[in-house]
């Protein structure tokens, strides 16, 4: 139970995938299968109103799986969950929902005053704990399905004749060690980064692209580097040095310029001169 829980179940486009799928199952049981006693919250109204207004009202009980999966999203950021942790989120969802709809249950229908609370509340907790678990569960299993999916893909193109060489592609994973994107070395310009984030710079069909990713420069210096022209010239810049044409010593500092357009100079640090030049000399032609 302390098995930490797939990255799948936190990524943003899965967290909004869940949302919208749960909330079309939530339309579909309530008008299907009329839960809450939906049926005593209106008299004589016509099915169209009635699909209208229960539909409303499941939307408003929705809120609670939107406030809580991007809560989710913004805890799971800095932090991982474990299973018993995401079954007590999950548990947190339905009883939160339960209420909500026990209370409007009791209250506005004229019917409700009459009955007892936790009857209500008790009846529920169980529609909504048909309401959120089967469309989490199908989706579980749905995710699982597509994450191994995609690691087969990747080891078929491992087996398959690929023209460039393994190293000649640079894989950033975030800090959680998931990959975020790959990139051929030769369309590598540079990576600079603020904070714990960093910011890849390349060429995607000739054009100039940026990609933002949650990881530290000294991370990407420790271990994309080594065995790369890759180097760390600056607190803030990684450079790849097949890219640089020249090294220019000014007043200012040293600086590098790349053999792309509308790219800025690269700073040199004296921290990192000395390895800098080191593997300049090595890498650069």
């Amino acid at each position: 139970m302390n098995t930490k829980i797939p990255a799948y179940l936190y990524e943003k486009s899965n967290i909004i995938r869940l949302i919208f799928f749960t909330a079309i199952f939530a339309l579909l049981f309530i008008n299907i299968f009329k839960p809450f006693d939906s049926q005593h919250w209106y008299k004589d109204i016509s099915p169209f109103n009635y699909f209208f207004f229960s539909s409303l009202i499941i939307l408003i009980g929705m809120l609670v799986v939107v406030i809580s999966r991007f809560i989710m999203l913004a805890f799971t950021r800095k932090n991982t969950l474990t299973y018993w942790q995401y079954g007590l989120w999950v548990l947190v969802e339905i009883l939160s929902m339960s209420l909500f709809y026990a209370l409007f249950t009791k209250f506005i229908p004229k019917e409700g005053m009459s009955r007892d609370f936790v009857e209500i509340f008790h009846q529920s907790t169980v529609n909504t704990s048909l309401v959120l678990l089967l469309p989490y569960s199908i989706l579980w299993l749905y995710f699982s399905w597509r994450d191994k999916n995609i690691m087969l893909e990747k080891m078929a193109m491992e087996d398959q004749n690929i023209d460039l060489p393994k190293k000649n592609l640079i894989a950033f994973p975030d800090e959680k060690g998931e990959l975020k994107i790959t990139i051929v070395l030769e369309n590598l310009l540079y990576i600079d980064s603020a904070d714990n984030y960093a910011t890849i710079h390349y060429l995607n069909k000739s054009k100039l692209s940026h990609f933002l990713i949650r990881n530290s420069l000294k991370w990407i210096e420790e271990n994309l580097t080594k065995e790369s022209p890759l180097v760390r010239c600056h607190r803030s810049y990684v450079v790849n040095l097949d890219k640089v044409k020249v090294l220019r010593k000014t007043k200012d500092g040293i600086f590098l310029e790349l053999d792309t357009e509308n790219t800025p100079d690269i700073p040199v640090s004296k921290t990192y001169y000395e390895r800098v030049m080191t593997k300049f000399s090595k890498y650069s032609v």
